[in-house]
């Protein structure tokens, strides 16, 4: 049963960590409903952000280089006004370090304060109308080359919420990029290169205290399933949102949000 619900789980993540409907939200509900029995629930969830992890590395491949390269480049000959690449690849940077701060320094206390299920469902909710007002009052019409430190640093900002469960990551930082006038798609772009770096050490490091506590062979495969699965949807996942929403709004986002997170607390309540 627990390979099963690591298969469904993996699935769960794969979509939801970038559809703006918040992964860590939805594994905490999915724990709380159907709880399984595993050594650590946050590390099992670790692996699977790792997955999507790997979803972002395989679709965003080019750009990583890409940009990468830029960085180097500017280290030995710096040409920001000039190189679109280098500047974004130095915004990408500034955007990583508020989350990157936060994470490292106060993990354990947003893990015992913010990871319950009350919680998760309230931020459900009042980034779900979020979206609702960003699509109302924003006008979308800029692309990436609009940005500059100030609006990097913002968008990182917005970033750190993302460590409370039921915000999600992707879906703050796209709406803190149409609140600077970035048309949705290059917002999420944006956001997604910006995951990478937070996702990457948050996930090596956990895994790492994981193993060395040690696993036996039936949570290898588990936890191995549920990379795997994570990895594949998060892939098809991407493709479709940066597809979506290039002619469509976050609504229906919003609306799954906010009932999603109306039906939970109903059924905690008359649980």
């Amino acid at each position: 049963m627990s390979i099963l619900y690591s298969i469904v789980l993996g699935i769960i993540q794969g979509l939801t960590e970038f559809w703006p409907i918040s992964s860590s939200g939805h594994l905490l509900i999915f724990h709380e409903i159907l709880p399984l029995n595993l050594t650590d629930n946050l590390a099992f969830d670790t692996s699977l952000h790792l997955g999507t992890l790997l979803a972002l590395l395989i679709y965003f491949y080019n750009d990583i280089i890409v940009y990468f390269q830029a960085f180097l480049k500017s280290l030995q000959k710096w040409e920001l006004k000039t190189d679109i690449n280098q500047r974004l690849a130095w915004l990408i940077l500034i955007s990583v370090l508020p989350a990157g701060f936060f994470g490292y320094f106060f993990e354990a206390i947003i893990t015992y304060y913010f990871r319950n299920i009350l919680l998760a469902c309230l931020t459900l909710i009042i980034v779900g109308f979020l979206f609702l007002i960003a699509e109302k009052y924003t006008p979308k019409t800029q692309t990436l080359s609009s940005l500059n430190w100030t609006k990097s640093l913002f968008i990182g900002l917005a970033q750190v919420l993302a460590l409370i469960p039921g915000v999600s990551r992707s879906g703050i930082t796209i709406i803190s990029g149409m609140a600077l006038n970035l048309k949705r798609e290059e917002a999420a772009r944006f956001s997604f290169l910006i995951s990478i770096p937070i996702v990457f050490v948050a996930g090596a490091k956990k895994i790492f205290d994981l193993m060395q506590s040690g696993l036996n062979q039936e949570q290898i495969i588990v936890y191995a399933l549920g990379f795997l699965t994570a990895a594949i949807f998060g892939y098809l996942a991407i493709k479709y949102l940066l597809n979506f929403l290039k002619n469509h709004s976050l609504n229906i986002f919003a609306y799954y949000r906010i009932i999603l997170g109306l039906l939970v607390l109903l059924y905690f309540m008359l649980k």
